[in-house]
C-alpha cells in the first residue's frame, strides 16, 4: 500500500499536537459482532470466545490547541496489524467544535460535538481502623483513610438543534487525607497506535500514534448507565431495505452505547498528562464505506 502523510489545519498548527490534562483509560470485553460493525472488512478483529478488547478513553484537557475541552472516545476493539494491533474509535465525542472539526478532517475520526455535564457529590468517608491505616502506610491499602468524591459525567450528543444522551459515567475518586501525599503511580512513557479513516470526512484509511508521558494507577471501573429505551439496531444480514441516514447514525450511535454498557475489566487513570499525536499516515486511498460512525 503507498503511503503519504497529512496535512493539518492551520488551527492546530503542524504535528505533533499537545494535549496535557487527565484521563480515563477503561478496557471493556467488547461482543465481535459489535466491534466488525464499525471496522473496515479488510481489517481483522483481535478476538477470542467472541470477544475482542474495546473501552473508552474519557479526558479532560487542560492544555491543548483547541484550549480547555473535555473527551470521550469509545473504541470499538483491537485490529490486527503485525507484528502488533492498533485500536479502532467507534465514535469520539467532544464539546469543542475546532477539536470535532480537526478530528474529522485531519485524523479521519467519527468526532461529533457533544455536551458534557458534570456533578461532584461526596461519599461519606469510611471509618479507619488500626489494622487498615497500618496497610496504608506500606501501600497495600488505599481506601480506608480516603474520603470519597463521586463525579457524574452526561455525555449528550448535539445534532444541531436536536440532541440525543450517549451514556452517564460515574467516577468513584479517592480524595487522600491532607496529611497523606496522593499516590499517583509510577510515571510511564507507553505509545498507543491506532487506525482512523474511511469516513465521510476522510475515506482514506489512516495510521497515527498518540505517545503518552503521565502518572498512572489502576482505580475502580467507572459505572456506566445508557439512555433508555434504546432504539433497535440495525441487523445488515436480515433486512436488505434501504436505511435513511437518519437511521443510520441511529444504529452507529445505539453501537456506540452498546460499547460503553459493555463489561468493565480494568480502569486506568492517568494524571500530570502529556499526550502527543502525530499526522496520521494514508494507508491508501478508499472510496468512503458505509460504516455507522456517522
Amino acid at each position: 500500500m503507498g503511503s503519504g502523510e497529512t496535512k493539518s489545519s492551520t488551527g492546530y498548527g503542524k504535528p505533533p499536537w499537545i494535549f496535557k490534562g487527565s484521563a480515563l483509560y477503561q478496557l471493556h470485553l467488547v461482543k465481535a459482532e459489535t466491534a466488525r460493525a464499525f471496522i473496515p472488512k479488510d481489517l481483522r478483529l483481535v478476538e477470542a470466545f467472541g470477544y475482542t478488547l474495546g473501552g473508552f478513553f474519557l479526558a479532560n484537557y487542560d492544555h491543548s490547541p483547541a484550549g480547555v475541552f473535555d473527551e470521550l472516545v469509545v473504541i470499538a476493539g483491537i485490529v490486527w496489524n503485525p507484528p502488533t494491533s492498533c485500536a479502532w474509535a467507534a465514535r469520539v465525542l467532544v464539546n469543542s467544535e475546532e477539536a470535532c472539526h480537526h478530528g474529522r478532517k485531519d485524523v479521519g475520526l467519527p468526532s461529533q460535538v457533544a455536551r458534557f455535564s458534570k456533578r461532584i457529590t461526596p461519599v461519606p468517608r469510611q471509618t479507619k481502623d488500626r489494622i487498615g491505616g497500618f496497610l496504608n502506610m506500606i501501600g497495600v491499602r488505599t481506601t480506608s483513610c480516603h474520603s470519597k468524591d463521586c463525579m457524574d459525567v452526561q455525555v449528550t450528543e448535539v445534532l444541531g438543534p436536536a440532541s440525543s444522551d450517549i451514556c452517564n459515567i460515574k467516577l468513584i475518586t479517592d480524595v487522600p487525607a491532607p496529611k497523606f501525599n496522593k499516590w499517583m503511580g509510577p510515571s510511564i512513557r507507553m505509545s498507543l497506535p491506532s487506525f482512523s479513516g474511511q469516513t465521510e470526512y476522510n475515506p482514506n484509511l489512516l495510521k497515527y500514534s498518540c505517545r503518552l508521558a503521565c502518572r498512572v494507577r489502576a482505580v475502580r471501573p467507572a459505572e456506566i448507565s445508557g439512555p433508555s429505551p434504546l432504539k433497535k439496531e440495525r441487523n445488515s444480514d436480515s433486512d436488505s431495505r434501504e436505511f435513511t441516514d437518519e437511521e443510520v447514525a441511529d444504529n452507529g450511535r445505539n453501537l456506540s452505547i452498546s460499547v460503553m454498557l459493555s463489561k468493565p475489566i480494568l480502569a486506568l487513570e492517568f494524571n500530570c498528562l502529556e499526550m502527543q499525536v502525530e499526522a496520521p499516515i494514508i494507508l491508501s486511498n478508499n472510496s468512503t464505506s458505509s460504516l455507522p460512525s456517522a
